[in-house]
């Protein structure tokens, strides 16, 4: 057939037994495994993985925040503004990693007793920390449809802010 590649040819492993090797020689031995998650690169990696975590969260804080279109003159409110603005996106940060991690949680480590009656619906279905976050992204436009990804922070933070809204008009119901 005109245009057809020719099979590829796959390479047998190497069987024979070594004085290095006791295993399958793929070219790795077990110590030389051992060795590379033992050297310094890789604690530089794992440093590096932590730090996709705190470009997050100033993402959140910047974006969500939106903490540097604040027009503050001193430097103390400037600095009391970002202590606000620091810990709420801690929070949303958190709420969206602790969705993720450990969805069977008990949600009352994280929502008050009045967003949780908001969230659940009076369906006393919703008690895990996993539904409650579910329904939290509901209210910051998350489908939840089957193969949808988790919730992310834009969801959980546009959520949190109308979570806020019904709390204060539930608040005001008596």
């Amino acid at each position: 057939m005109p245009g057809s590649a020719a099979p590829a040819q796959l390479r047998k492993p190497d069987l024979r037994f070594t004085e290095r090797t006791p295993s399958i020689n793929f070219g790795l031995s077990p110590a030389a495994v051992q060795d590379a998650f033992d050297r310094p690169h890789t604690v530089k990696l794992n440093w590096y993985a932590q730090r996709w975590k705190i470009e997050t969260f100033h993402k959140i804080l910047k974006s969500g925040c939106r903490a540097e279109e604040s027009r503050l003159r001193t430097a103390e409110r400037l600095v009391n503004l970002l202590a606000l603005f620091s810990i709420l996106s801690w929070r949303i940060f958190w709420m969206t990693m602790l969705g993720r991690m450990a969805p069977g949680a008990d949600p009352r480590g994280v929502f008050t007793d009045t967003e949780m009656h908001l969230l659940q619906g009076g369906d006393p279905a919703f008690i895990t920390l996993g539904h409650c976050i579910a329904s939290l992204a509901r209210l910051g436009g998350y489908l939840a449809r089957s193969r949808d990804p988790p919730p992310g922070n834009l969801v959980i933070w546009r959520g949190l802010g109308r979570l806020a809204d019904l709390t204060l008009g539930s608040d005001h119901e008596g």
